[in-house]
C-alpha cells in the first residue's frame, strides 16, 4: 500500500478510523510488556545517531567508525552528511539512516519526497521523516496522510519512520498519529525528533505498539541514554532504538539524561 493511486482516504474516512481506534485505546488498552529474549543483542536495535546543528565531518566519520566497531544498526544522520556516511562505511554492514523534514516536519511535503528521492538515489537504507505535528492538531487528516504518503513512496520500498513527536501531543493526537501513519504505508512510527520538548516515554511506546499492532515498528528515540532505558523501551514494544549514547548502552554505562539524543 504504497502508491498514492492505490491509497485514497479523505478525513471523513480517517476520522472514523481515529475514532474507533481512540475507542478501542479507551477500552481495551493496557500497557504492553514484552518478555526479553535470554541473549539479546541489543545493537542490532540501536540507529547510532548524531544530528546536532554543529555537527563537523569528522564527528561524522567517529560516527560510522563507532557503528562499525560495535555493530550498530545503522547510523542515522542529516542528509547533507550522507556522502561521507557513504564513503566511511564501504564494506560494512552498517545501513544508512537519513532525517527527512528534520526537525520541525513543516517544510511542503514536494520538498520532504525531493529530498527522500534525494537520499534513496544516494544510498540511503532508511528515512526518517518528521510529521507535520500542527495540521495533525489543526485536525487536517489528509494533509498528514499525503505528507507521508508523498515520502514513502519517494523511498520506493526503503522503510520509512514517521516521527511523531509525542511530547507535543495529547494521547488521542498520538493514536490519531499512528492511524495515519499505519495507514500511509510507513515501516515505523517514531516516538521524537529530539529536538522538542520531550524524548521517548515507555507509556508513549506502549501506546505506539498497541495503536500500530503488528503493521508497523516502534522506534523510540530522545533521551534514551543508558542500557536500562533502552531495555525499558524494548520491553514496552521498541524495536529500534535513536541514541546518541550506544557505546554507553552497549557497555552498560549510565548516563545523566540531559534530553536530546
Amino acid at each position: 500500500m504504497t502508491s498514492r493511486n492505490k491509497i485514497r482516504i479523505g478525513d471523513a474516512m480517517l476520522g472514523a478510523l481515529i475514532e474507533r481506534e481512540v475507542r478501542r485505546y479507551k477500552e481495551e488498552y493496557s500497557p504492553i510488556r514484552r518478555e526479553l529474549p535470554e541473549k539479546l543483542n541489543i545493537a542490532k536495535f540501536i540507529d547510532h545517531t548524531l544530528l546536532k546543528a554543529d555537527a563537523t565531518p569528522e564527528m561524522i566519520k567517529k560516527l560510522c567508525d563507532e557503528a562499525i566497531n560495535y555493530e550498530f544498526w545503522s547510523v542515522c544522520v542529516n542528509s547533507g552528511y550522507l556522502p561521507i556516511v557513504n564513503e566511511s562505511l564501504i564494506g560494512s554492514n552498517v545501513k544508512k539512516a537519513v532525517v527527512i523534514g528534520f526537525p520541525l516536519g513543516q517544510a511542503s511535503k514536494e520538498a520532504k519526497a525531493f529530498e527522500a528521492s534525494w537520499a534513496v538515489d544516494n544510498g540511503a537504507d532508511e528515512l526518517d521523516m518528521v510529521m507535520n505535528v500542527g495540521l495533525l492538531k489543526a485536525g487536517e487528516y489528509e494533509s498528514v496522510f499525503d505528507d507521508m504518503v508523498k515520502v514513502v513512496e519517494s523511498a520506493r520500498g526503503k522503510p520509512v519512520k514517521v516521527i511523531i513527536e509525542t511530547s507535543l501531543l495529547n494521547e488521542e493526537e498520538k493514536v490519531a498519529a499512528c492511524v495515519i501513519a499505519r495507514q500511509s504505508g510507513a515501516a515505523f512510527v517514531k516516538t521524537s525528533t529530539g529536538f522538542s520538548t520531550g524524548g521517548a516515554t515507555t507509556n508513549d511506546v506502549s501506546l505506539m505498539k498497541f495503536v500500530v499492532g503488528d503493521t508497523c515498528r516502534v522506534k523510540a528515540s530522545g533521551g534514551v541514554k543508558s542500557r536500562e532505558d533502552a531495555l525499558e523501551m524494548i520491553v514496552a514494544g521498541a524495536n529500534r532504538i535513536g541514541t546518541s549514547s550506544g557505546i554507553k548502552i552497549i557497555s552498560g554505562e549510565s548516563e545523566d539524561n540531559q534530553g536530546g539524543y
